[in-house]
């Protein structure tokens, strides 16, 4: 929980992963017909790569490191909400983009945690190849484990580039997941406050 995924990333020196990235680009690059030796292709191999690292770094980062001690006692025993994290992610079936909204919220239980650390776990999970189902419950865990809440409930909105630019190709579609864990799940109210902070009338 929290910490890097083992994958050839571990083992692998960045520069050789990197060299590895733009091998694969420069292979796609050919593959769809394309002169990777033209000017505006000469150093996309390059740039892609660098681009998927950064893409992915979240495999590079723990909760721990993110955290960084940031949690502080507290008799607050009030719903804790960050809405409208900007959430930014790459679907593992077709390592495509898919681009939302997520909303976190907690109910303090003795510690309550440094608000940016919400967005920065939020992102963590989101930079890696993830489905959305997925992503939400990694998120609700974390933030539950960081903080031992009494409760915690993450909902992310989001829309899915496999189903815009591919496939069905349906451009208004939106996927909705949530992820509910102790009173959020438990108490009726706190469910219903939590859901009608995150969608006003």
């Amino acid at each position: 929980m929290g910490q890097p995924i083992k994958n050839a990333k571990d083992t692998a020196n960045p520069e050789d992963s990197l060299e590895n990235m733009i091998t694969a680009f420069e292979q796609i690059i050919d593959g769809v017909g394309e002169d990777r030796q033209r000017d505006g292709l000469l150093d996309t191999p390059k740039r892609a790569a660098k681009a998927m690292q950064f893409l992915t770094k979240g495999y590079d980062q723990t909760v721990e490191e993110i955290v960084n001690g940031a949690l502080f006692e507290s008799d607050a025993n009030e719903m804790v909400l960050v809405s409208d994290i900007e959430l930014y992610s790459m679907c593992e079936h077709h390592m495509l983009p898919f681009i939302g909204k997520c909303h976190v919220a907690y109910i303090p239980n003795g510690k309550v945690v440094g608000l940016s650390k919400i967005a920065r776990i939020v992102d963590m999970y989101a930079r890696r190849l993830q489905i959305q189902e997925s992503l939400t419950s990694q998120i609700g865990r974390a933030i539950m484990d960081v903080t031992g809440a009494a409760g915690v409930g993450v909902i992310i909105e989001a829309k899915h580039m496999c189903m815009m630019m591919r496939g069905v190709e349906k451009q208004n579609s939106v996927m909705r997941t949530s992820s509910l864990m102790g009173s959020f799940r438990d108490n009726d109210k706190t469910r219903a406050e939590f859901l009608s902070l995150v969608n006003p009338r």
